[in-house]
């Protein structure tokens, strides 16, 4: 009995080391893409980085899946990290976009691009300071009115101060 349970608990351990050996090999094949911002909006820059290119890493980034075309990564500022920019499309609809890396040394890095429907702001913005309409012309008339009083009464108020006509 004893050799039985060792025999089937000797094959389960190498199984999973062979598991595991296959997942690292896979692993090793295709590293994460960081994606800035996820999710993004229409006409947004999205920067990319990855540390599968190595140190100095150069490659090719291609977002063509949500019609940005290829672009390039380059060495960033920390080491062994490529960095890489592309600007979503205008029109692009709001959904997930997968954004793969090729790198010079024949590694790869994959991640996903979320983006998001932003209308932008439609109609006039209430404020509470005045309208984005249109101007109100009996609201500028008001408004002159009350400057043109407030001038003409200084104006009285100065004379008369100067002429010594102060009632003491």
């Amino acid at each position: 009995m004893r050799t039985t349970a060792r025999l089937l608990t000797g094959t389960a351990l190498a199984a999973a080391i062979i598991g595991l050996g296959a997942q690292g090999a896979f692993a090793g094949n295709f590293e994460p893409l960081e994606i800035f911002p996820s999710p993004a909006s229409a006409g947004e820059t999205v920067t990319v980085s990855t540390t599968a290119c190595g140190n100095n890493g150069r490659g090719v980034g291609d977002a063509r899946s949500l019609g940005a075309g290829e672009f390039r990564l380059s060495p960033g500022t920390h080491k062994e990290v490529a960095v890489g920019r592309f600007r979503v499309p205008h029109g692009t609809h709001a959904g997930h976009y997968t954004i793969d890396v090729t790198c010079k040394n024949g590694r790869t890095a994959t991640g996903e691009l979320h983006v998001r429907h932003h209308p932008g702001p439609i109609g006039h913005v209430n404020t509470g300071v005045g309208g984005s309409v249109g101007p109100d012309t009996t609201q500028i008339a008001a408004g002159v009115a009350v400057l043109a009083a407030a001038a003409v009464g200084g104006t009285l108020f100065l004379r008369r101060r100067a002429s010594g006509a102060q009632g003491s």
